[in-house]
């Protein structure tokens, strides 16, 4: 078991959640349960499924729940384009959301990779 509370990462994808809700809040009303909703889940699941792979007995386990991560982040930025194609944000506050995401899915990709290595010295 991991302390997913010491990961780089976890705190960089737990800032980037809360950026998500704040950015969130100045959606239409009408967006409250589809898009604003979306987006706040995904930057939750990146979250989330950091803890939990840490919960989890093994590396194996662990590398599972971040590649899950990396997947919620990739949803999360495929909605922040969408928010940008309905006008919901400009143009600078989606590049330096984009910068952000693309920031976590490098070092969720990093640790998956760390992960899998460690998994596979213990198998041989």
């Amino acid at each position: 078991m991991h302390d997913y509370r010491k990961l780089r990462v976890w705190a960089d994808a737990r800032t980037l959640a809360q950026q998500v809700y704040r950015l969130t809040t100045s959606f239409p009303r009408y967006e409250l349960f589809g898009l604003t909703q979306q987006m706040r889940r995904a930057g939750v699941s990146v979250v989330s499924n950091l803890a939990e792979g840490a919960g989890r007995s093994g590396d194996r386990d662990f590398a599972r729940f971040v590649g899950i991560a990396i997947g919620s982040a990739c949803e999360l930025e495929a909605q922040l384009d969408i928010a940008l194609d309905l006008g919901y944000v400009n143009d600078s506050t989606y590049a330096a959301m984009s910068d952000r995401i693309v920031g976590v899915k490098l070092k969720l990709a990093g640790l998956e990779k760390r992960l899998r290595e460690r998994f596979a010295l213990r198998s041989t």
